[in-house]
């Protein structure tokens, strides 16, 4: 078999392997499997994801720790993710504003302290270095970061809110910038872990809540 051929199959199975990562899991998600299989879904992921990251030629874990953080990014998310929240819950759901934090406090503190490690991490495992590294050559470069906040998007398809999709692939971008642009992974992850906690903070979790669907 000649150097072409084994060099195209190669391609074509990583586009398998991102189109049934990205775009069927999502999809099976939401067409066919309860809301409630979230969180299994996302571990099965997460596992396949690293075990596919581990295996990308060139990828070691340790890269993972360069880039340097950028603080005033991250004010920038969080002021924006404040704002942004803020003004769709008193103009969707004023009842839910902070209800969290008022009424379930011990729930409120328990997101605050597992959203980080058991959400926000291991999307950004698989959304942003295994994305870049393993698929980011079969695409044009300077599509990367719209095509990632888009598939982003699409694995909230399952809350079947135009709020959500809309918040994800802004929320996708910045995420995608962090990692690909500034070049920190941890950026990304924090990025993500504060705009998270300050959805849930300000009432508009219930959308981001499977058993809401």
């Amino acid at each position: 078999m000649s150097t072409r051929i084994i060099t195209r199959n190669r391609v074509s199975l990583r586009w398998a392997e991102m189109i049934a990562l990205f775009v069927g899991t999502p999809l099976v998600l939401a067409f066919l499997l309860p809301p409630t299989m979230m969180f299994t879904v996302l571990g099965v992921t997460t596992f396949a994801g690293i075990v596919l990251l581990h295996i990308t030629p060139g990828f070691s874990w340790a890269e993972l720790n360069r880039g340097q953080f950028d603080w005033r990014a991250l004010a920038l998310l969080g002021a924006s993710t404040v704002v942004t929240s803020a003004i769709a819950v008193m103009v969707l759901m004023p009842e839910n504003a902070l209800i969290l934090p008022r009424t379930q406090t011990g729930l409120w503190l328990m997101i605050m302290l597992l959203y980080p490690l058991v959400s926000a991490l291991p999307q950004e495992v698989i959304f942003r270095p295994l994305f870049f590294r393993r698929y980011g050559d079969l695409m044009p470069a300077g599509s990367l970061i719209w095509v990632n906040a888009a598939l982003f998007s699409l694995a909230h398809l399952m809350y079947w809110d135009a709020l959500v999709l809309a918040m994800t692939f802004c929320g996708g971008l910045a995420f995608a910038w962090a990692y690909h642009v500034r070049g920190s992974f941890w950026l990304a992850v924090v990025m993500h872990a504060v705009a998270g906690q300050i959805v849930f903070t300000s009432g508009l979790g219930r959308l981001f809540y499977s058993g809401a669907v």
